[in-house]
């Protein structure tokens, strides 16, 4: 790839109804055959996971549409998606599509675990760096140096989640209900377990489904049986609404501990889902000014209210662009180094730096559903 001079311009401009971020990438060397930045996406467009993508394109679209359009006669980003059907697969042949088709030297997504897994070793092996915006189970940044993800680890959101719990609720023996085919749900009840231990909570025996389920009375009736304090969800999106509605009509009192909770799956559920506490690493109502005018703005634009697959989706365009400009080069390598130097960047997730290993570091939060709605845990 040719060198790009790239400048970027933060304007905070305080306006009538928010504040706009603003982000100007200047054209590029004369000779540089063409002014535009190809970014590969892989995202799931169809499958189970369908809706998830349809957010988390959202969040894409908005970061590239602010970008390009606040240097409309200089150098645009441009997206190339690859739909990654919601499967581990798929996430590899759009892997491999974008690279050895479209040549990309960077690449966003996929969007689970399971994906990631199986995704990042093809990113590595070719050396092209990838961010995985949503991805979150443990150890998947150290499959290489040119594989980043955004949201907190596992053991990171977990920790904090469960010790300001525990805190304030007093819970001492937790259930756990987790689905076994998917690596965050397994990777995350797996860490619950490390994190009881060190906290001296009791952990009742495990019950688990498969994605797709529809049917989790069986489960949550033993669950009942056992008269936990809390019980723990570890779930993909399509499956946490249904798990927390046959569960308060069961009867299940206890306060249930979901992971990644959204507003969208909060209305789903409807008044099953009140009093429901979740682990996260995006505060909606966050006042900084760089969050304050994603939700103007996304929600200006589609309508709704976004939710934290559209906030770190947005975000990781940002960051994406930030170490563009900073490598001063759309080089893969060059991209790679200066994504591994990230450091206290502003986002819509706070102040954002990536690890040694290529992980996220910014503060968690912990979330709970009052009056329909995600609100901070205090």
């Amino acid at each position: 790839m040719k060198k790009l001079n790239f400048v970027l311009i933060f304007t905070l401009a305080v306006g009538m109804s928010a504040c706009e971020q603003v982000y100007e990438v200047l054209q590029p060397d004369t000779e540089e055959e063409s002014g535009e930045i190809p970014i590969g996406i892989a995202l799931p467009l169809t499958g189970r996971l369908a809706p998830a993508g349809s957010l988390m394109k959202q969040g894409f679209d908005l970061a590239l549409s602010e970008i390009n359009m606040s240097q409309p006669d200089h150098a645009q980003f441009r997206f190339i998606v690859a739909d990654d059907a919601s499967t581990p697969e798929g996430a590899v042949e759009a892997f491999n599509k974008l690279i050895h088709e479209d040549g990309v030297s960077v690449i966003i997504g996929p969007a689970s675990s399971s994906a990631t897994q199986a995704a990042f070793p093809i990113a590595q092996e070719n050396q092209i760096a990838a961010i995985s915006p949503t991805s979150s189970a443990r150890g998947l940044s150290a499959i290489g140096d040119y594989v980043f993800r955004v949201p907190l680890a596992t053991d990171v959101v977990i920790s904090v989640g469960v010790e300001a719990t525990q805190a304030k609720l007093g819970y001492q023996r937790a259930a756990t209900l987790y689905d076994e085919t998917d690596l965050f749900s397994t990777d995350r009840d797996a860490t619950l377990r490390e994190v009881f231990a060190a906290n001296g909570i009791e952990a009742l025996p495990a019950e688990t489904f498969q994605g797709g389920d529809t049917d989790f009375s069986a489960q949550l009736s033993r669950i009942k049986a056992l008269n936990p304090d809390v019980v723990f969800v570890s779930s993909l999106p399509p499956d946490k609404p249904v798990i927390l509605t046959q569960g308060r009509e069961l009867g299940i009192t206890a306060p249930f501990i979901v992971s990644s909770l959204t507003d969208v799956e909060v209305q789903d559920a409807g008044a099953a889902a009140e009093g429901a506490i979740t682990f996260i690493g995006w505060l909606p109502t966050d006042d900084t000014p760089v969050n304050q005018a994603f939700v103007q703005n996304y929600s200006a634009e589609f309508g709704m209210a976004p939710n934290v697959f559209a906030a770190a989706s947005y975000a990781a365009v940002y960051i994406l662009a930030e170490a563009i400009k900073n490598a001063q080069s759309t080089d893969s390598t060059r991209i790679r180094d200066a994504l591994a130097n990230i450091k206290n960047f502003d986002t819509v997730l706070g102040k954002f730096s990536f690890n040694a290993d290529g992980d996220a570091v910014y503060a968690p939060k912990v979330l709970i559903v009052k009056n329909g709605a995600l609100q901070p845990f205090e």
